[in-house]
């Protein structure tokens, strides 16, 4: 692998320049003289990783992995096995963690005959909501107030014809710089005074889309996901749908945090996450069985090395991600504080293929870009940056209290690529190509490799705030230059 490369980022305000071009361009990276694994040589382990191909069809053989059905539980069993056969005498623990749980024993959509209610009803393909209100027994039928896009303002502006109307909006893509998220748009239309809310993927022979509703057992509406087909229906001139859900929430319902702990030479840690749970509709694929399968592939090479290097590696494999991340927040918050303070970096692992292209959404931290950009160099891959906080998977919760973090996603700003497919049945392993995945987990691993061996110094400066973005990156630069004298 080439050891130099020009690498895409992004400054402060979101926007690409190159690293370059850069004024701030950073001199090669230098590990500690001591680190025991060549970058080159890790890399090289990772992307060849005889298991990463077979771990990933395993984790989809598994389903879709709904949290608190019997596919998540099988694949928490397999993934504790295979986080145990890591490094030997390194056992797996098991955090039982809370989440907001809940079942849906009904979800039916119709559409109504306009000029006869009493006429036999069109059955529409939906899905509802992860965690959505019930409606009452007998249903609920309604106006459909179909608003576009539906973002806030648009909701805003229609006023008092929100009010006890099934507002109809458009799923987004989600992973780029513009997106409107389908929870703001639910909270928009519940505070408008909507009766219950849809929101439709774009594109046809799909099927629905499925999400979170975050409601969490607090008070809410029904919502579902539709079918672009079932959407085309209820976009017609005076649409009214019936809508009926049967669900409830659950007290009490738990799931478990897997979690490997790797000592290092000093008290420290690097926290490699992943999420396992995902959706009913399709095998969670790329969202996340790829990322999951590349965490595993990477302390699986990096676990024989680990204890002579200056911090240690933790792998948390999450769940309850996909309900508004609701399995880390908690996870985090029962941490005692001593173990939290002892955390310098959550790199979270989701959604690694369905483009060749990787971006690290670094929450804020600019301290994480010359970090970033060093891996980029020693992988040869270019991995764009994206600085302001997305709050969509679990490195946000380790942001909110203060730990710099990232994610690594592929597609980021790429609405024509695979990953506008998550969420819906065709998140299957046919959209995954293995030379990507491999690429992208040997990519990560870089990252990965930076963080474990750099300096106490340049891991001090990663917290670095948004006003002192030249700084951070000049300070970076000069503990690198004195390594290498």
């Amino acid at each position: 692998m080439s050891t130099t490369s020009t690498t895409p980022t992004r400054d402060t305000s979101g926007s690409i320049r190159d690293a370059g071009a850069s004024a701030h361009a950073l001199p090669a990276w230098r590990a500690n003289a001591d680190t025991p694994l060549p970058l080159a040589d890790y890399l090289r382990a990772v992307q060849n990783d005889p298991a990463l191909w077979a771990d990933f069809n395993a984790l989809c053989d598994t389903g879709g992995r709904l949290a608190g059905t019997p596919s998540e539980a099988a694949a928490q069993a397999w993934c504790a096995s295979r986080l145990d056969a890591i490094l030997p005498g390194a056992a797996t623990r098991r955090d039982p963690t809370p989440y907001a749980g809940w079942v849906c024993h009904v979800a039916e959509v119709r559409a109504v005959n306009q000029h006869d209610a009493s006429s036999a009803s069109q059955p529409l393909v939906a899905t509802p909501l992860l965690g959505t209100a019930p409606t009452p027994a007998e249903g609920l039928t309604l106006a459909v107030l179909n608003l576009g896009r539906g973002t806030p303002e648009q909701i805003q502006a229609a006023g008092d014809a929100v009010r006890g109307k099934a507002v109809l909006v458009e799923h987004e893509y989600p992973f780029s710089t513009s997106t409107v998220h389908r929870r703001v748009k639910l909270a928009a239309a519940q505070a408008a005074g909507a009766a219950a809310f849809f929101v439709a993927h774009p594109e046809c022979n799909v099927g629905p889309v499925s999400g979170s509703s975050g409601r969490g057992g607090a008070p809410g509406i029904p919502a579902m996901g539709l079918s672009a087909e079932s959407a085309a229906v209820l976009k017609q001139p005076g649409a009214r749908v019936h809508v009926r859900i049967d669900a409830e929430d659950l007290t009490g319902a738990q799931t478990d945090v897997l979690v490997l702990d790797l000592p290092g030479a000093g008290p420290d840690r690097v926290v490699l996450s992943a999420h396992i749970d995902g959706h009913p509709l399709a095998e969670s694929a790329i969202d996340n069985g790829t990322g999951v399968a590349a965490a595993l592939a990477l302390a699986r090479q990096m676990a024989p090395h680990v204890a002579s290097l200056p911090r240690g590696l933790t792998v948390c494999i999450f769940s309850a991600e996909e309900w508004a991340l609701n399995g880390s927040r908690e996870w985090l918050a029962k941490l005692p504080a001593e173990e939290r303070d002892r955390i310098k970096l959550n790199v979270n692992l989701d959604s690694l293929a369905g483009s060749p292209n990787l971006t690290a959404l670094i929450s804020g931290f600019v301290g994480l870009a010359p970090l970033v950009d060093a891996a980029a160099s020693g992988a040869g891959r270019p991995i764009a940056q994206h600085l302001p906080l997305m709050s969509n998977s679990d490195h946000a919760n380790f942001a909110a209290v203060g730990i710099p973090a990232m994610r690594l996603i592929a597609g980021f700003n790429e609405p024509d690529s695979s990953l506008r497919l998550l969420l819906t049945p065709a998140d299957t392993r046919d959209l995954v190509d293995e030379s990507v995945l491999r690429k992208a987990t040997a990519t990560a691993g870089a990252v990965l490799w930076t963080a474990l061996t750099a300096s106490n110094e340049q891991i001090a400066m990663l917290s670095a705030p948004n006003n002192e973005h030249d700084g951070a990156i000049q300070a970076w630069a000069d503990v690198t230059r004195a390594a290498a004298t």
